[in-house]
């Protein structure tokens, strides 16, 4: 007796589209910053350092056992998310840059900032062109050693208690320093773009460079001006949020549209907001509290950019910058300590080593580069987050001997 019936398929609604990767890589991102925070507690490492290893392991994962190198993680999502984080942080250093703060920091902080990021930049790129660095690479990294991490440094201050004028002075300088680190990568990105343009192209990159750090002056006035009197006016709450939200992805889209520096354009809005919003704080507050997990996807996927094919290559580049860093460093600390006759006393002659932990904007400035400059990419990611890591674990106990 044979079955008239016919049997149909089990169909069950399983498969893995692009988007439920993308969502899944996402909600597993975010798990991991959970448990680094609480490895971090217990071990007292730095949770950045190791947010940057999980980005590692990702790339271990997908180049050496999934041989998809080059595959991007998240399909593509993860280039706004780097940039609206880079956006937020630069937005958060212009809020610190108010006059009231820079008057009460005087001219002592300002000589020694000025010298430990002079002679600390000067250090690095000679150094890397005396040993035969490409001049792209020399300039970017001594553009990128400039930028400090000040969570780090402040964290470590506040732990060891000290409030002696070196203590505030460490936390004066890196309030400033990344500020100043924007400023000095724009230029350099600027320069290197006109030099390498060659005779038949250098007015046309020279008037690109000018557009690209005039053209973040502009926009950030033009964001900056209203923002000041607009934000916060509405009642404290959910509104905040969204205004704040909105102005931080206006900066990161109308940057890229226009072909100018975010950090930069970023950097102004936030020093225009902080100085001219006297009615309210809120705006920062606001993005304060939702910076981290943005922050979180980017130090994973800036671990996950780093080719592991050519870390051979970049082995004597990472040290090379980790040691000509805190050779800078340490000699510019010494010249500032030496300009500042009336307090010289008061002073370390090793204030300079406390300066060297690295981390965020260091690494967005890497990634910056690398876009910029895609031939020299891998090997300017790999010593970036490479030395990272090493001043991030290092940092903390330099910032301790400099405070004893």
């Amino acid at each position: 007796m044979t079955s008239t019936g016919t049997q149909e398929d089990v169909w069950m609604p399983i498969g893995l589209s692009p988007t439920a990767t993308t969502l899944i890589l996402l909600g597993v991102i975010l798990s991991s910053s959970i448990f680094v925070d609480a490895l971090a507690r217990r071990t007292r490492l730095p949770r950045i350092s190791l947010l940057v290893m999980v980005g590692v392991v990702v790339a271990v994962i997908q180049q050496l056992v999934l041989e998809v190198p080059d595959t991007r993680p998240l399909n593509g999502l993860g280039e706004p998310l780097v940039q609206v984080a880079l956006v937020m942080v630069a937005f958060l250093l212009g809020g610190e840059l108010t006059v009231s703060r820079l008057r009460s920091i005087g001219p002592l902080l300002l000589i020694l900032s000025i010298s430990v990021i002079g002679v600390g930049g000067l250090a690095v790129g000679l150094g890397l062109l005396a040993l035969g660095f490409p001049l792209v690479v020399a300039v970017s990294l001594a553009a990128i050693s400039v930028a400090t991490d000040p969570a780090a440094v402040q964290e470590t201050v506040r732990d060891s208690g000290d409030t002696r004028l070196r203590a505030r002075l460490l936390l004066g300088i890196v309030a400033i320093d990344d500020g100043w680190g924007i400023v000095v990568f724009g230029l350099a990105m600027a320069v290197l773009g006109w030099v390498l343009a060659g005779a038949g192209n250098g007015e046309r990159v020279l008037l690109e460079a000018a557009w690209e750090l005039g053209g973040a002056l502009l926009l950030g006035s033009v964001v900056g001006l209203p923002a000041a009197w607009l934000t916060g006016r509405l009642r404290p709450g959910e509104p905040t949020q969204v205004e704040a939200l909105a102005l931080i992805l206006l900066l990161a889209g109308l940057s890229a549209w226009l072909g100018v520096s975010s950090l930069l354009a970023a950097m102004i809005t936030g020093v225009l907001v902080a100085n001219l919003s006297t009615h309210h704080t809120r705006s920062f507050n606001e993005i304060e509290h939702i910076e981290w997990p943005f922050l979180v996807f980017f130090f994973v996927l800036a671990g996950a950019s780093v080719d592991l094919y050519h870390l051979d290559d970049a082995l004597g580049l990472t040290l090379a910058y980790i040691l000509l860093r805190l050779a800078g460093r340490y000699l510019g600390g010494m010249l500032g300590v030496r300009l500042a006759r009336e307090r010289q006393a008061e002073l370390p002659g090793n204030i300079g080593l406390a300066l060297t932990p690295q981390a965020g904007v260091a690494m967005g400035m890497a990634l910056l580069a690398a876009e910029r400059f895609p031939e020299y990419g891998a090997v300017l990611l790999s010593a970036v987050v490479g030395s990272t890591l090493v001043f991030e674990i290092l940092g903390p106990f330099l910032v301790r001997r400099v405070l004893d």
